[in-house]
Protein backbone atom coordinates (compact mmCIF):
# COMPACT_ATOMS: atom_id res chain seq x y z
CA UNK A 1 0.00 0.00 0.00
CA UNK A 2 2.71 1.94 0.63
CA UNK A 3 4.42 1.90 -2.78
CA UNK A 4 0.91 2.72 -4.38
CA UNK A 5 0.06 6.04 -5.99
CA UNK A 6 -0.95 8.82 -3.83
CA UNK A 7 -4.35 9.02 -3.90
CA UNK A 8 -4.04 13.46 -4.54
CA UNK A 9 -3.09 12.85 -7.86
CA UNK A 10 0.25 14.40 -7.69
CA UNK A 11 1.94 11.34 -9.25
CA UNK A 12 4.44 9.95 -6.89
CA UNK A 13 4.45 7.17 -4.71
CA UNK A 14 1.71 7.33 -1.04
CA UNK A 15 5.31 7.66 0.54
CA UNK A 16 7.09 10.26 -0.96
CA UNK A 17 3.68 12.35 -1.59
CA UNK A 18 1.43 13.00 1.32
CA UNK A 19 2.53 9.74 3.51
CA UNK A 20 5.76 11.68 5.05
CA UNK A 21 2.69 14.89 5.97
CA UNK A 22 0.10 12.31 7.58
CA UNK A 23 3.09 10.09 9.25
CA UNK A 24 3.80 13.98 10.44
CA UNK A 25 7.85 13.22 8.89
CA UNK A 26 7.83 16.64 7.45
CA UNK A 27 5.06 19.22 7.25
CA UNK A 28 3.39 20.62 3.74
CA UNK A 29 5.90 23.99 2.11
CA UNK A 30 2.75 24.74 0.18
CA UNK A 31 -0.77 25.70 0.60
CA UNK A 32 -1.86 23.12 -2.45
CA UNK A 33 0.38 20.50 -0.58
CA UNK A 34 -1.73 20.64 2.04
CA UNK A 35 -4.78 20.69 0.02
CA UNK A 36 -3.83 17.63 -1.09
CA UNK A 37 -2.55 16.12 1.92
CA UNK A 38 -5.73 16.98 3.40
CA UNK A 39 -7.84 15.02 0.84
CA UNK A 40 -5.66 11.90 1.13
CA UNK A 41 -6.35 12.05 5.10
CA UNK A 42 -9.71 12.06 4.15
CA UNK A 43 -9.28 8.90 1.32
CA UNK A 44 -7.14 7.24 4.25
CA UNK A 45 -9.01 8.46 7.17
CA UNK A 46 -7.08 9.84 8.96
CA UNK A 47 -9.00 11.84 11.20
CA UNK A 48 -6.45 13.20 13.41
CA UNK A 49 -4.37 15.18 10.73
CA UNK A 50 -7.67 16.92 9.45
CA UNK A 51 -7.73 18.08 13.22
CA UNK A 52 -4.39 18.91 13.61
CA UNK A 53 -4.11 21.14 9.85
CA UNK A 54 -7.18 23.03 10.67
CA UNK A 55 -6.99 26.85 11.59
CA UNK A 56 -6.14 26.34 15.33
CA UNK A 57 -8.86 28.58 16.66
CA UNK A 58 -11.35 25.84 14.68
CA UNK A 59 -9.91 23.33 16.52
CA UNK A 60 -12.22 22.82 19.91
CA UNK A 61 -15.43 22.98 17.17
CA UNK A 62 -14.04 20.25 14.96
CA UNK A 63 -16.69 17.00 14.93
CA UNK A 64 -14.67 14.14 14.60
CA UNK A 65 -16.85 12.07 15.10
CA UNK A 66 -19.32 12.77 11.99
CA UNK A 67 -15.96 13.96 10.10
CA UNK A 68 -14.67 10.22 10.52
CA UNK A 69 -18.65 8.91 9.72
CA UNK A 70 -18.60 10.91 6.56
CA UNK A 71 -14.96 9.77 5.28
CA UNK A 72 -15.57 6.11 5.78
CA UNK A 73 -19.29 6.03 4.05
CA UNK A 74 -17.62 7.96 0.69
CA UNK A 75 -15.40 5.91 -1.80
CA UNK A 76 -13.16 8.87 -2.81
CA UNK A 77 -12.41 9.08 -6.74
CA UNK A 78 -10.02 11.99 -7.24
CA UNK A 79 -9.00 15.57 -6.84
CA UNK A 80 -8.57 18.33 -9.07
CA UNK A 81 -6.38 21.11 -8.63
CA UNK A 82 -8.20 24.16 -10.45
CA UNK A 83 -6.34 27.22 -9.51
CA UNK A 84 -3.97 28.65 -6.87
CA UNK A 85 -3.34 31.96 -5.41
CA UNK A 86 -0.15 32.48 -3.95
CA UNK A 87 0.72 29.52 -1.05
CA UNK A 88 3.86 28.89 -1.61
CA UNK A 89 6.73 28.82 0.69
CA UNK A 90 7.33 32.99 1.44
CA UNK A 91 3.69 33.25 1.75
CA UNK A 92 1.65 33.89 4.86
CA UNK A 93 -2.00 33.19 3.08
CA UNK A 94 -2.87 31.51 -0.25
CA UNK A 95 -6.13 29.89 -2.01
CA UNK A 96 -7.16 26.99 -3.66
CA UNK A 97 -9.71 25.53 -5.87
CA UNK A 98 -10.24 22.40 -6.13
CA UNK A 99 -12.94 19.41 -6.97
CA UNK A 100 -13.02 16.20 -5.16
CA UNK A 101 -14.62 13.59 -6.47
CA UNK A 102 -16.69 10.64 -4.70
CA UNK A 103 -19.37 8.04 -4.55
CA UNK A 104 -21.82 8.47 -1.90
CA UNK A 105 -24.84 5.76 -2.52
CA UNK A 106 -23.92 4.60 -5.62
CA UNK A 107 -24.26 8.18 -6.74
CA UNK A 108 -20.99 10.17 -8.04
CA UNK A 109 -20.66 13.52 -6.42
CA UNK A 110 -18.18 16.89 -7.02
CA UNK A 111 -17.14 18.79 -4.07
CA UNK A 112 -15.86 22.01 -5.41
CA UNK A 113 -14.35 24.62 -3.20
CA UNK A 114 -12.34 28.09 -2.94
CA UNK A 115 -10.24 26.72 0.13
CA UNK A 116 -8.05 29.75 2.10
CA UNK A 117 -5.22 28.39 3.99
CA UNK A 118 -2.47 30.51 6.23
CA UNK A 119 0.22 30.12 7.75
CA UNK A 120 1.49 30.41 11.40
CA UNK A 121 4.42 29.48 13.30
CA UNK A 122 5.76 28.37 9.47
CA UNK A 123 2.88 26.08 9.38
CA UNK A 124 0.53 26.15 6.79
CA UNK A 125 -3.29 25.55 8.14
CA UNK A 126 -6.56 25.10 6.10
CA UNK A 127 -8.59 28.38 7.46
CA UNK A 128 -12.01 28.01 5.64
CA UNK A 129 -13.80 27.96 2.45
CA UNK A 130 -14.76 31.26 0.81
CA UNK A 131 -17.04 32.67 -1.74
CA UNK A 132 -15.54 31.83 -5.47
Amino acid sequence: MADDLCPCGGGEPFDRCCGRFLGGEAPPETAEALMRSRYTAYVRQNIAYLKETLWPKHQDGFDELETARWAAQNHWTGLRILATEKGGKGDREGTVLFEARYLSGGTLHTHRELSRFRKKAGLWYYAEAVPE
